[in-house]
């Protein structure tokens, strides 16, 4: 097994690294870089947990090798809130709705949702809910995730 030169931009900040060619994307960012919110759950792609943005996409980096993302840009939950400090929208729809409890599922829902509420085309109610039966969460019983939904996308289509 070899050792790959990758270059890619990580939360905004360009990162080199040599990484060995089946290292995971998820214990790249936890392990190589301590960006911790990423969370490991079940290594399967089926939880949600270790959800980020990839180019703008939403994608589990437990399935996507540390190699794939050269000249890619990754961004993770450390990456979401404001320069100062404040609440991305998204996190503050979170917690205005009480759409939390452990924590453990929620940096993966923040990724997903902030990748379907970005940008030009900004998803549906409907295409926003069902996305986000990939995400196992074993806390909430997802009422309150449900109202933080119905929060983004009235403020998006308005």
């Amino acid at each position: 097994m070899s050792d790959h030169d990758i270059n890619l931009t990580v939360n905004g900040r360009k990162v080199a690294r040599r990484v060995p060619a089946r290292r995971t994307l998820l214990d790249f960012l936890r392990a190589d870089l301590g960006l911790t919110g990423t969370h490991a759950g079940c290594e399967h792609g089926v939880c949600g947990a270790c959800t980020v943005m990839i180019d703008g996409v939403a994608m589990r980096s437990c399935l996507t090798f540390a190699v794939q993302m050269d000249g890619h840009a990754v961004t993770t939950v450390e990456g979401v809130a404001h320069e100062d400090g404040s609440f991305h929208p998204v996190q503050q729809a979170l917690h205005d709705n009480h759409g939390l409890q452990c924590g453990f599922c929620t940096p993966g829902i923040v990724m997903s949702l902030l990748s379907m509420t970005e940008g030009e085309q900004k998803a549906s109610r409907a295409e926003i809910l069902d996305a986000m039966s990939g995400h196992i969460c074993r806390c909430t019983g997802y009422q309150g995730l449900h109202k933080a939904i119905a929060q983004l996308t009235e403020a998006n289509h308005d």
